[in-house]
């Protein structure tokens, strides 16, 4: 079988890029996501109908069989788009060729890859890596990016699709998931879920702040510090109920008397919520370091970030309450959120075009008659997860 690798040369340098400069108008984008939003391909290849079954209710459909009477026995209960197994190649059910298998011992093998006649290549590379994952799979993401070859890693573990689906932050094309385990289904489906979050909007609504009131006594408050850089405009959504989130500006604007930290969001107190990947809100006394927050910017767009590490402390709060911005006069819902009382804690304004000067409202500098933006959503919520029933919070 002919090994096809990439030249040392080639190793890709990550290099951070951010540019906070300039006014913060609201269409201006400076800092890419944490994570770059593609369509990965999952195939899957397995023996046991379990997993299969569990990968069709999941909505892939495309196995890899080694046994055409297995993939005529399953494309009997199921629909599905069945792959053949031939030695290095794949073939699809008119003996076509869909892509060809390559096992990656070294670089050596890598080079060969790179370096083959591109016009007797399949579309499609089925890479199997035996020693070392992560290294070689950044190389192949840098090598065939713009070559219009899509490569797909094979992956024994749901953990093992994750490190090639990340790779580069492009990650590969897609993977192959060999298991025998519903598990490993399970969870790359969920993964796949959380990631999608990122580069999807977010409907954000208008809210017009009518009572501020400083609270008697303190609170345990809690700062978010995130593994990313926030940019102006971009926050968390929390909220003292469910039924609607307020988004929290980060602390990455300088000022005279603190340095910028655009990794934090200074939230709010232990018992607010916080929307979390799934469309789930949490607690904010149940964050910890690993889980994951949904980081929202001021035109809704919005992504995933890993909570790097959570700070308690008693501060004195204010409590901020606002009502949608509508022509509904009966629509008296109150919105409310507690917040440190700080000037470095800022509450996110509309979008109001891209000359805005500012992005955010200090809590300090609050005045009822101020717009900031809310998620609104419905409020009954159980573990966290959305559910319908009759429900009364103040």
């Amino acid at each position: 079988m002919a090994i096809h690798t990439l030249p040392s040369s080639l190793r890709f340098s990550r290099r951070l890029r951010l540019s906070f400069g300039g006014s913060a108008g609201c269409n201006r984008v400076s800092m890419k996501p944490s994570f770059v939003t593609m369509s990965k391909q999952v195939w899957v290849w397995t023996e046991n109908k379990a997993v299969m079954t569990a990968a069709v209710e999941r909505g892939w459909n495309t196995f890899l069989f080694s046994s055409p009477e297995l993939a005529q026995d399953w494309s009997s209960i199921a629909s599905l788009h069945p792959l053949f197994v031939k030695e290095n190649r794949v073939l699809d059910r008119q003996n076509t060729r869909v892509a060809d298998i390559v096992v990656v011992t070294s670089p050596e093998d890598l080079q060969q890859l790179q370096q083959a006649d591109h016009q007797q290549q399949a579309d499609n590379f089925i890479v199997r890596f035996l020693d070392w994952q992560i290294i070689p799979a950044e190389n192949i993401v840098a090598a065939f990016q713009g070559s219009g070859k899509t490569v797909l890693a094979v992956s024994a573990t749901s953990s093992d699709a994750r490190i090639f689906l990340e790779a580069l932050e492009k990650g590969v094309g897609g993977v192959v998931l060999k298991v025998d385990e519903v598990d490993a289904v399970v969870e790359l489906k969920d993964y796949l879920d959380r990631r999608n979050v990122s580069g999807n909007l977010t409907g954000l609504t208008t809210a017009i702040v009518t009572r501020i009131v400083h609270a008697v006594g303190m609170g345990d408050r809690v700062c978010v510090d995130l593994c990313s850089l926030m940019r102006p405009g971009e926050g968390l959504l929390v909220g003292s109920f469910a039924r609607g989130l307020f988004l929290v500006h980060s602390e990455c604007l300088e000022t005279n008397y603190i340095a910028s930290r655009p990794f934090r969001v200074n939230a709010g107190p232990v018992h607010a919520y916080v929307a979390v990947p799934g469309g789930k809100t949490c607690y904010l006394s149940e964050l910890r370091a690993g889980k994951e927050v949904v980081v929202v910017d001021q035109m809704g767009r919005q992504r995933t970030a890993i909570v790097g590490r959570v700070k308690i402390e008693t501060r004195p709060l204010i409590l901020v309450e606002a009502k949608i911005d509508s022509d509904d006069d009966d629509d008296n819902t109150l919105y409310s959120i507690l917040l440190q009382n700080a000037e470095t804690v800022s509450l996110i304004t509309p979008c109001q075009g891209s000359g805005q000067s500012r992005t955010s409202i200090p809590v300090t500098s609050l005045k009822v008659g101020d717009s900031v933006l809310i998620r609104v959503q419905g409020g009954a919520r159980h573990t966290g997860i959305e559910i319908e029933e009759f429900i009364v919070e103040n």
